[in-house]
């Protein structure tokens, strides 16, 4: 089975009505996984066993008249940052390779399991979700389904490219600095980041990049993601951050998507430079929903630098964090270089750096929040540059730039709920998202506004895989 011809709610619903059982939706997952994986490295662990188990007491539940959950029979796959039990959490470092598997699921995997979902395996994942490309020390990079030449974003790049070659439906994610928007652009689905707190990062081990990064999923579209995460969110009492339920389900918000009234379009934020070929694809969408008779605003500037400084403080102290008991050992040498780069940037930070950072994200936000006063979103380009190949570096008009990620960390420093949707492709065959920002805590709208752009220059084009 392919499934990307079906929507979620569209298997659990033969699940539940007994057309298909959870154990062949599984018995699917694993074949197609052993037809595709051996290319596109998707996995780092599955486990066809534990997961037909699981499938068959999804099964006998329903045969007893269980209510097994809105999302019955599911095969999901697993970021490799988090704890599905009975896989080891490797957090995609050779490190880790040997750890015992886990004994609890994160809060995420719970909910998702309440829900009716069955784990098929974890998805791969850069050491510590380090970088927006998907290679680490434990085996190939994953590369992208729509040319393996390219790579598949990062670091959910491993769920991104599962769920677009059809292994998979629903896979889970994270987003601390573009890391659901970056890997759903250029893999042709659309990716939705919450706001930080809708889904909660509680539990015993405190999160990694605590004021940056949310947690999420990876389906096709964004109706299946609405439907998804309203079964996973709402808070948890260990979760610091969490935020309160939603008043309202999402999903059934997004059955008539409409064009808001008027959008701010931004080709560059006022720093970024755009490879041609890129820009070109973004502008040519938002020109169709000008169309639409959405009032389009360009702005040329909404930030007056680049603020990956900020970004990086962050994120650097909290790889620092991570690894400092491995600093002069002979283990250090093993990180990727991406952690040691942040960790050795972090030893030179003081507590007031810290500080000074976090303020940034505030001015970020209120900088933000003035530009959205006139306009219901700020739309962008996802990614600035043309997509590399594994472990290098992307292209902007044909030469080499490290940052070609620029236009998503603004938008964790601010916290905002934000997506993409897959709007057309480079020459390379490589899919182009367009971004949609919204205000904090707006979650159901950005999500409609993901649907209706769906209606109107959303591409329904399938990876070639397969």
């Amino acid at each position: 089975m392919d499934f990307r011809e079906h929507t979620v709610e569209d298997l659990a619903a033969r699940v539940r009505s007994r057309q298909v059982s959870a154990r062949e939706l599984t018995q699917a997952a694993l074949e197609r996984i052993e037809a595709l994986d051996g290319d596109l490295h998707a996995f780092l662990a599955v486990d066809g066993d534990l997961a037909l188990a699981d499938a068959a007491l999804v099964d006998e539940r329903l045969a007893s008249g269980d209510d097994v959950g809105p999302l019955a029979g599911v095969p999901i796959g697993v970021k490799d940052l988090e704890d599905a039990i009975g896989f080891r959490t490797t957090h995609g470092s050779v490190l880790s390779a040997e750890d015992a598997p886990a004994m609890t699921d994160s809060i995420l995997v719970a909910r998702l399991r309440a829900a009716g979902c069955v784990v098929v395996g974890k998805t791969n994942t850069p050491e510590f979700g380090c970088k927006g490309d998907t290679s680490n020390g434990l085996g190939p990079p994953t590369v992208n389904p729509w040319n393996p030449e390219r790579s598949a974003g990062g670091s959910s790049g491993g769920s991104a490219a599962a769920v677009a070659a059809g292994m998979v439906p629903l896979a889970t994610a994270s987003d601390g600095g573009g890391s659901i928007r970056i890997p759903a652009a250029i893999c042709g689905l659309t990716g939705f980041k919450p706001s930080l707190g809708r889904v909660p990062v509680g539990g015993p081990t405190p999160p990694a990049w605590a004021d940056l990064s949310a947690k999420g999923v990876l389906t096709r579209r964004a109706t299946d993601a609405a439907a998804v995460l309203d079964t996973v969110v709402g808070p948890d009492p260990t979760d610091l951050r969490g935020l309160p339920q939603p008043r309202a389900p999402w999903r059934p918000q997004l059955d008539e998507p409409h064009p808001p009234l008027r959008v701010a379009w931004s080709p560059t934020l006022g720093y970024a430079p755009v490879d041609p070929a890129v820009a070109a694809v973004c502008q040519a969408a938002v020109d169709r929903l000008d169309e639409s008779g959405c009032e389009v605003s360009e702005v040329p500037s909404v930030f007056p630098e680049d603020p990956v400084g900020a970004w990086l403080g962050l994120t650097s102290a909290s790889h620092l964090r991570t690894v400092a008991d491995l600093v002069g050992t002979d283990e250090w040498d093993l990180l990727d270089p991406a952690v040691r780069f942040g960790a050795e940037m972090a030893q030179g930070m003081s507590a007031v750096d810290l500080v000074v950072a976090q303020d940034t994200c505030h001015q970020l936000n209120q900088t933000l929040t003035t530009l959205l006063s006139d306009a219901s979103f700020l739309l962008t380009p996802v990614v600035a540059g043309r997509v590399p190949a594994p472990w290098g570096n992307g292209t902007i008009d044909g030469v080499e730039d490290p940052n070609w990620i620029r236009f998503t960390y603004p938008f964790n420093l601010t916290r905002s709920p934000c997506g993409t949707v897959p709007i057309g492709q480079t020459d390379d065959g490589v899919p182009v998202g367009l971004q949609v920002v919204g205000t904090n805590h707006a979650d159901a709208a950005v999500l409609r506004m993901l649907a209706y752009l769906e209606t109107i220059v959303g591409v329904d084009e399938v990876a070639p895989v397969g």
